[in-house]
């Protein structure tokens, strides 16, 4: 069984936040302890940790109840563009470049670690909410052109699994992306712009990441994030 670190990744002035993208699945039994850290690396400010749950364990008997078929694509392209080809669950994904199992926190840790040296979010990001509008603010900088993304997200929810290989367990998984819209593009100017809450169903948090893609399934580098709370 791996040990976790007690505590969040320790922290300095000056240091960037981090995105981590959780490729999970209801489905699989080596899950659960990753659904687990990762809500625990979600309460360190530091970090933007994210559930990206996915569909491609579901024919093993129990069908997630909260998998995005693009989020299997999206975990699949990484591998593609990163080389290695290693699509699995529990698997993160840092900063869009790096990869690492998501239930083992040293090798977070590490993945996090270089990240912040290769690939830093330099892209500064503000939003706030006005009225019934997510309002965004994209800083300028230095970087690579690149989409930005709204993410409608769920702080916390429990599902209690019926079958398959979790079968009889309830698992609670942590700021789970729901969905995605692109509201503009960033090419090293500032940019501002919104969205309507009610455009976000069911969320109770807004994700804006900055990202080098053409699409969802279409992920490169993030250069930027920033969460809010809308309720």
């Amino acid at each position: 069984m791996l040990a976790f670190l007690a505590g969040p990744f320790p922290a300095s002035a000056g240091d960037t936040k981090a995105v981590i993208e959780l490729f999970t699945s209801q489905g699989c039994s080596s899950c659960p302890a990753a659904d687990h850290l990762l809500g625990e690396l979600a309460m360190d400010e530091r970090l933007l940790a994210l559930s990206l749950p996915v569909d491609y364990w579901d024919y093993l008997g129990w069908r997630d109840t909260l998998a995005l078929h693009t989020h299997s694509v999206r975990q699949k392209v990484y591998a593609e563009t990163r080389g290695d080809r290693q699509v699995y669950t529990p698997q993160v994904v840092i900063n869009g470049v790096a990869q690492a199992i998501g239930s083992d926190r040293n090798a977070i840790e590490r993945a996090v670690a270089g990240a912040e040296v290769k690939s830093k979010l330099t892209v500064p990001v503000s939003v706030k909410r006005s009225g019934g509008n997510v309002e965004i603010e994209v800083g300028a900088a230095a970087g690579t052109p690149a989409s930005v993304w709204v993410l409608a997200v769920t702080r916390a929810t429990s599902v209690a699994i019926a079958r398959g290989e979790n079968r009889g367990k309830t698992v609670t998984y942590h700021n789970v992306v729901r969905s995605w819209t692109r509201v503009g593009e960033w090419t090293g100017k500032p940019v501002r712009t919104s969205l309507p809450v009610a455009a976000l169903t069911g969320a109770d948090a807004a994700v804006i990441l900055i990202q080098e893609a053409g699409s969802v399934e279409e992920p490169g580098r993030i250069s930027g994030a920033a969460m809010l709370a809308l309720h």
